[in-house]
Parts: C-alpha cells; structure tokens; sequence
C-alpha cells in the first residue's frame, strides 16, 4: 500500500532554508523587516518544496489574522434562505467579498448576528475571540448599531459600514440609493409619467430614508405632487402586496410605482389585476436590488441594479488598507447603482 504524501508544513520550508519558523513567516505575510537576500532563499525554498502557506501559519507574526468576518443579518437572513424566493444579497456579498480577499491574501468569514440588542453584543464578543479577525463588514441595519460599532472601535478592529454615513469609528460606504431613487424616477418622468407612487422600506434601514429622498427629490425638481403617492413597506412580500393596494385604492391612481426593493416590487405586480390593471399596460413598475427574480416575472421588471458585490469588494480593500495602518480619505464612499430596463415600464395610458 502507498504511503500518504506528508503535507509540506512551514517548519519543512525554515529547515531547508535553515531559517527561523519567524523569519519564514515574515517573509510569507511580506514583512518590510526581511532583507532582500533573506527573502530569496526563504522563496526558494518554498517554490522548491511546493508550500502553500496556510492561516496558521501566516498569523504566526501576530500582527494580523488574515480573516475578515462579515456579519448579516440572522433572522431576515434565514428567512430568506428558507423561502428560497431569489434573494442573493448574501451570494453577492460572498462574491465580492471573498474573491478581493483571496486576491488580497485573506478569508472571508459570514457570521449570521441576532439584531435584538440583548443577544448582539454577547454574539459578536463570541465571533471576536473565536476568530479574532482583522476586520468587520457590517451589513444594515448591523451597520449603524452602536453596541457593535462601540465594541469593535474598543478592541480596535478596522470596521466598514455598508449603508451607512456616519464614521462611528468604521469605514461608511453607500450604494448611491438616493442617487438610484431620483435615476428611476427620472426616468419615470421622461416616460410621461406624473403619478409616481412609492413604496417605502422599513425605518430600521438608513438606506430606506435615502431611497425615499431619491423620489421625492425628484418628483420636486419636476413640480410634481407627492400627496398620497407613498405607502409603508418593510421589504416583505405580504407589505408590497398592501402597498399597492393602498396606492391603487387612490383617486387619482399612480400609474407608475417605484418600489425599495423587489419582493414589494413582485407583489405590486402579481396584485394589479385586482384593479382590473395590466403591467406595463395600465401601470409602470420598477424595483431595486435586480435579484434573480427580476428576470424571470412576466413582464421581466425593470430594476435598479444594486452593487452589492462592487461595495463588498470595496469594503475589504478599505479595511486591510486601515489594518495596513494607510490612511483613509474622510466621508462616505459611494459605489453608484446601474439600471436595467426590462418589460415592466412603458409610458403611461392616454390622459395618466
């Protein structure tokens, strides 16, 4: 029977270099104190014995974990996975974040965070010293609690803020919502539509408030009246459907809806027929996020598409820049949104 291959270790890579297990880690995390020479024939060494470095051995110089964790949102999270309605915030956010890691030389760790305050602290306090990584990504509305944000400023952990403006201590980065909001209603507009409704998010997100700003912004610079034209939603599918119906029910009708995400987007569609309505016929629709969804409804809807994965992305350069201790320019970075335009708008019925 053969034998096993024994996996080549970094104690393998100092013995052939004849080097400390230290100068090797040095020179694996490309630590400045390495002398050029040093360096050749620990690299040597390496490509001759086929090493990989590993974590383990990477955090060997103590300086850095080389793992970022990414906290989400457990309940909505799971929520969403179990309903299996084609909502990838989370895919896109493993896609962005993981891939600039691994270029980067890190892991991307997710961790699912109760919101309820009295479970919050005692989670990430847990994550923290299980894991002791070198950066958090926040998520809303994780990204604006300050439990979590006074708590990772305490143990000096570089913290980014996706959908946030405030600096608290972290690295606030937005995907343009208000930007997007005034883009599609803008849009809207050019189409001939007056009657814009719009369905709002829920309060505990920040990003809800910009998106509503967005059309209003919008809908001003056009003179035109909001009045009865915006209904509450809390990005669930069951708060759409009221929405639209709550829009539908006013006199006079919207005959465009702009919606802040697409579950609510979906169910203003799938709900007009009760108004006798067609889309885009008789009633314009479009969404934000462009989730796989979108592109499967009939009609195909047109939405904004959210940079989940760019921010991501982002996040993790920022932070092991912050880690690198460079520093970072001040106020909120911004990762503008795209627009697709599918089969769900058209310009409005004669007279709307």
């Amino acid at each position: 029977m053969a034998r096993r291959r024994q996996a080549v270790t970094i104690k393998h890579v100092a013995a052939d270099a004849g080097v400390s297990l230290q100068t090797v880690s040095r020179v694996i995390n490309n630590e400045p104190n390495v002398r050029p020479a040093m360096k050749d024939k620990v690299q040597a060494s390496i490509d001759k014995l086929g090493y990989v470095p590993s974590i383990a051995a990477q955090r060997m110089s103590g300086s850095r974990s080389y793992l970022i964790l990414a906290l989400n949102d457990r309940e909505r999270t799971i929520a969403d996975w179990r309903a299996r309605q084609g909502s990838d915030w989370v895919d896109q956010m493993l896609l962005g974040g993981m891939l600039k890691c691994a270029e980067l030389g890190y892991r991307l760790i997710l961790e699912l965070v109760d919101t309820r305050n009295e479970h919050v602290e005692r989670e990430l306090k847990a994550a923290i010293a299980a894991l002791q990584p070198d950066g958090v990504i926040l998520t809303p509305p994780h990204s604006d609690n300050s439990l979590i944000t006074e708590l990772l400023s305490l143990h000096n952990i570089p913290f980014a803020q996706i959908g946030s403006t405030e600096r608290g201590g972290g690295i606030p980065l937005k995907m343009g919502d208000e930007e997007a909001a005034e883009m599609a209603t803008r849009f809207l507009i050019n189409l001939g539509h007056k009657q814009i409704g719009f369905i709002t998010g829920p309060v505990s997100y920040k990003l809800s408030s910009w998106r509503k700003k967005g059309w209003e912004n919008e809908m001003a610079k056009a003179g035109l009246s909001i009045e009865g034209l915006c209904a509450e939603g809390d990005f669930s599918y069951a708060s759409g459907a009221a929405a639209a119906r709550n829009l539908l029910s006013q006199e006079p009708r919207p005959t465009a809806i702009l919606a802040s995400n697409d579950h609510m987007a979906i169910a203003a569609m799938e709900h007009v027929h009760e108004f006798g309505l067609s889309v885009p016929k008789d009633l314009s629709i479009v969404s934000f996020d462009n989730s796989p969804m979108t592109r499967f409804t009939r009609p195909a809807l047109t939405a904004i598409d959210q940079p989940v994965a760019e921010t991501t992305s982002r996040a993790v350069e920022m932070i092991v820049a912050a880690k690198r201790g460079e520093k970072l320019a001040a106020g909120p970075i911004i990762v503008e949104a795209g627009f697709i335009e599918r089969e769900s708008t058209a310009p409005p019925p004669a007279g709307g």
